[in-house]
């Protein structure tokens, strides 16, 4: 039987709507291409461009664009929350697709095991401020408690100089850190991803 390619999809916070230029968008769609290179097809949303009601119940009616978004989560292997830097913090996006996730924490499959279990969370950052490694860890800590595993060096961004503007965005080419970072987290995600794909967490 041949073997369902992984899927992974890129939740885009950045907050500007399409067809802008974004930061966080270019680093998902780097990403996304890395992914590819070991097999895994992806999707890139945007969820600015969606109406995201605010809420931690999975569908809050009234026109709420989350349930769809919702749906192609489940359908992942993979998910990636790629953010910009806002006055040190995630942006108010990103912020809002983690309050929408905590409702999985109350979903589980036919053995019991949460939702999420066995889907692979990472993590993208970009800003021309610090505060990359706490928005990382703030997105590692409420993936995890959600069910995702996060993977060795899942995590992946970019910082401009500090007190000068400039955006990832506007980069004549990717930086080989990151480059390297972006490469290693690809292929650790599909790695684990697989890993787990055959041998899923136990039922408690």
């Amino acid at each position: 039987m041949t073997k369902q390619p992984l899927k992974a999809l890129a939740l885009v916070c950045s907050l500007k709507p399409s067809p802008a230029p974004s930061s966080s968008a270019l680093i998902a769609r780097q990403l996304l291409d890395k992914l590819a290179e070991h097999g895994a097809t992806g999707e890139l949303v945007r969820v600015v461009d969606h109406d995201v009601k605010p809420g931690v119940d999975a569908d809050m009616g009234d026109g709420d664009a989350w349930p769809e978004i919702r749906r192609k989560i489940h359908a992942a292997d993979i998910l990636l929350i790629s953010t910009p830097t806002w006055v040190g913090h995630l942006s108010s996006v990103a912020q809002r697709v983690l309050e929408r996730l905590d409702a999985e924490l109350s979903e589980t499959d036919d053995e019991g095991r949460p939702a999420m279990f066995g889907k692979i969370g990472v993590t993208a950052v970009v800003g021309n401020e610090d505060g990359a490694h706490k928005i990382t860890a703030d997105l590692f800590q409420a993936l995890n408690d959600t069910g995702f595993t996060v993977p060795a060096q899942g995590g992946t961004y970019w910082n401009g100089e500090a007190m000068k503007g400039g955006d990832y965005n506007d980069l004549e080419e990717t930086p080989e850190a990151v480059e390297s970072t972006n490469s290693t987290l690809a292929a650790d995600a599909v790695h684990l991803a697989n890993l787990l794909r055959e041998n899923q967490y136990p039922a408690s």
